[in-house]
C-alpha cells in the first residue's frame, strides 16, 4: 500500500495526451488548477501517435482540424496540405506542446490502471502501471474514441512465419513493404487509406473485405499561399461557421432537401461536393442522413462514381456498397482506393464468400485457397467509444465500477458527467457529438464549457459535482430520440456497438449536431448547471 506521503497531489488529473488531453491541460492550467496529464505511450499525440500506417491522414480539412484557442497559433502555423497526413498532424501536436510549455506537466509511459473515488476526502485516487499514485479533486478522461484497437486474431496465427502488423499500432521505425506479398484485412478508413500506398510498393497486395463501404475522394491538394492567406484573413468567421454547423466543418451546409431540387441541379451539387468536400459530402443536402429517399440520391451517385473508377465488372460489384444508406457507417475518405484495384498486383477477397479459416506458416487459408504472404496487416478497427474508458478499473461511490454501471450501455448526462462518479468528466465520450462531428471542435466546445463550470464551482466553494440520475435518464432518452430521427439505426456499425461481439447495442454518439449540442450546454449553464448536484462538502452516501 502506498504511503499517503507518496501521493502526487493535484487539483486535476487528465488521462490521455492527445488533442483533448493537451487542450484540457492548457485550459485547467489557465484556470489556476494544479494539473498533470498521464499518458500510456512514451510520446504525446494519442491516436496520431499510434496510427502511423502508410497513407494515414485526417478526413477533416486541416484548417478545421486544429485548435481555435490561440489566434496566434492559427496565424503562425502553416499547413502544407488540405487534408494533413499523420506525420504533419503529429508535428503540429508537438509544436503546440512546446509552444505552450505543456510537456513539463505530462507523465509519459504512465498507464492508469485504477481510479477510485475516495468518498470521505472527495478525491480521486489514481494508480499507474509504473507505481506512481495520484490524488486529485477532478478526474478528466480524455482517452479518445478510437484508441483501443481490436485484438483481432485467427487460429494458427502463432505459426505464421511472416510479420503481423496492426494498423493502429504501426511500428515507429516503419516497415519495408517493397517487393513483399502483403495482406490487408479490413476496408474501414485505415484499410482504404493504406491500400493505394501499399499497392505501389508491394509485389502482390490482397485486400480482405467483409463489407463494402462508401468512400469519397479526399480531393487533397497542397495548400497554396493564396489559400492560406485567405483562410487566415477570415479565420474567426470560419470557426463560427463551423460552430454553427451540424458537423463542425468549416463551411455552411446546404439548407435544401435533396428532393426539392431538379435532378440536373442535384447532380451538379453532388459533383461539386465530390470534388471538394470529402467527409462533408454527407452535408450536400440537409436531409441526406434523415430521409431514405434523399439518401438514395446520394448513394446512387456514389455508386455510379465507384463504377467509373473500377474497370473489372466483378470487382466493381464486390466493391460497391449495397443494402445500407450512405453515411450510416462512417464513410471513408480516400486517395485512389478504388483505382488501386485496377492494378495487376492487387486482388480482393470477399470474406462473405470465402472467409478466413486460419493462418498457416506461409500465409492465410480461406475456404477457397491457401494464399502465401510475407506481411499481414490488420486494419480491423477499434472498440469504439467505450473501449478505452472501460479498459482501466474505474470505481465511484460504494465501489461501483464504470463497467458495471455501463453493462447495458453507456449512461451519461450530456456525455460528460456520470451519476455515482463525482468530479469525473469525460471528453468526447458516448452521448456527445464526438465521431459524428469534427472531433476537435467538439472537444474544445466541451472543455470551454467544463472549465467555466469548474471556475464557477470553485468560486462558490463547491467540492463535489455529480450528475443526477434523472438527468442521465433524460439525456439518454434525448440521444435515442435524436438518433431515431436519422437513418443511423438502419445499419450495424460502431455507432451502435456492432463492431464488438457481446457489446450492448446502444447508439453511442449524439446525432443532434454540434450547433444544437452547444446550445444545450449553454442552457444548462444558464440554469445553474442543471442536472448536476453541487455540494460544498463531499457526500459519503449516494
Amino acid at each position: 500500500m502506498t504511503n499517503i506521503e507518496e501521493y502526487i497531489r493535484l487539483d486535476a488529473i487528465v488521462v490521455g495526451a492527445g488533442f483533448a488531453g493537451l487542450r484540457a491541460l492548457w485550459s485547467l492550467q489557465k484556470l489556476g488548477l494544479k494539473t498533470r496529464v498521464i499518458e500510456a505511450s512514451d510520446q504525446i499525440g494519442g491516436v496520431w501517435n499510434f496510427n502511423r500506417y502508410p497513407g494515414a491522414r485526417c478526413d477533416v480539412e486541416s484548417f478545421d482540424y486544429s485548435y481555435r484557442f490561440s489566434p496566434e497559433l492559427e496565424q503562425d502555423w502553416r499547413w502544407s496540405e488540405r487534408y494533413a497526413t499523420q506525420p504533419e498532424i503529429l508535428r503540429y501536436i508537438n509544436h503546440v506542446a512546446d509552444r505552450f510549455d505543456l510537456r513539463q506537466y505530462i507523465d509519459l509511459s504512465t498507464r492508469m490502471d485504477q481510479a477510485r473515488y475516495d468518498e470521505d476526502a472527495g478525491q480521486w485516487v489514481v494508480t499507474s502501471d509504473v507505481g506512481k499514485c495520484y490524488r486529485a479533486t477532478y478526474l478528466i478522461l480524455a482517452v479518445g474514441q478510437l484508441s483501443r484497437p481490436k485484438d483481432t486474431t485467427y487460429p494458427g496465427q502463432e505459426t505464421f512465419a511472416g510479420k503481423v502488423i496492426y494498423s493502429a499500432n504501426w511500428p515507429r521505425e516503419g516497415v519495408d513493404l517493397a517487393g513483399k506479398r502483403i495482406a490487408i484485412i479490413g476496408t474501414g478508413s485505415s484499410g482504404v487509406q493504406m491500400t493505394p500506398v501499399v499497392a505501389r510498393e508491394a509485389a502482390q497486395l490482397t485486400v480482405f473485405q467483409r463489407t463494402a463501404n462508401y468512400s469519397i475522394p479526399a480531393a487533397n491538394a497542397p495548400v497554396s499561399d493564396e489559400e492560406d492567406a485567405a483562410v487566415k484573413a477570415n479565420y474567426r468567421q470560419r470557426r463560427e461557421n463551423a460552430r454553427r454547423s451540424p458537423s463542425g466543418l468549416g463551411f455552411i451546409p446546404n439548407g435544401a432537401s435533396a428532393l426539392e431540387v431538379s435532378e440536373e441541379e442535384r447532380e451538379l451539387e453532388y459533383e461539386k461536393a465530390w470534388n471538394r468536400l470529402g467527409f462533408g459530402f454527407a452535408l450536400t443536402y440537409k436531409d441526406i442522413l434523415l430521409d431514405l429517399a434523399s439518401n438514395k440520391t446520394a448513394s446512387d451517385f456514389i455508386r455510379k462514381k465507384i463504377a467509373s473508377r473500377v474497370k473489372d465488372p466483378q470487382l466493381r460489384e464486390k466493391l460497391t456498397p449495397e443494402g445500407f444508406p450512405f453515411g450510416t457507417r462512417r464513410p471513408s475518405v480516400d486517395d485512389g482506393f478504388y483505382e488501386a484495384f485496377n492494378r495487376d498486383n492487387v486482388a480482393l477477397v470477399d470474406l462473405k464468400e470465402t472467409p478466413i479459416e486460419k493462418f498457416t506458416p506461409t500465409g492465410i487459408r480461406t475456404s477457397a485457397a491457401d494464399l502465401p504472404f510475407d506481411i499481414v496487416i490488420y486494419a480491423t478497427g477499434f472498440d469504439a467509444f467505450t473501449g478505452s474508458l472501460l479498459a482501466p478499473d474505474i470505481s465511484g461511490r460504494n465501489g461501483l465500477t464504470l463497467a458495471k454501471k455501463w453493462e447495458a450501455g453507456p449512461v451519461t448526462h450530456l456525455g460528460i458527467g456520470v451519476k455515482a462518479f463525482p468530479n469525473m468528466f469525460i471528453i468526447g465520450g458516448p452521448g456527445s457529438p464526438s465521431l459524428l462531428s469534427n472531433v476537435l471542435l467538439s472537444t474544445e466546445e466541451q472543455l470551454d464549457w467544463l472549465t467555466s463550470f469548474l471556475e464557477k464551482a470553485r468560486k462558490d466553494n463547491v467540492q463535489e459535482i455529480e450528475a443526477d440520475a434523472q438527468a442521465e435518464q433524460d439525456w439518454v432518452e434525448h440521444v435515442n430520440e435524436r438518433a431515431a430521427e436519422t437513418l443511423y439505426l438502419m445499419t450495424p456499425s460502431y455507432y451502435i456497438g456492432a463492431e464488438m461481439p457481446g457489446k450492448p447495442r446502444v447508439f453511442m454518439p449524439y446525432s443532434g449536431g454540434v450547433r444544437y449540442y452547444r446550445r444545450i450546454l449553454e442552457n444548462v449553464a444558464k440554469e445553474g448547471y442543471s442536472g448536476f448536484t453541487l455540494r460544498k462538502e463531499p457526500a459519503v452516501e449516494a
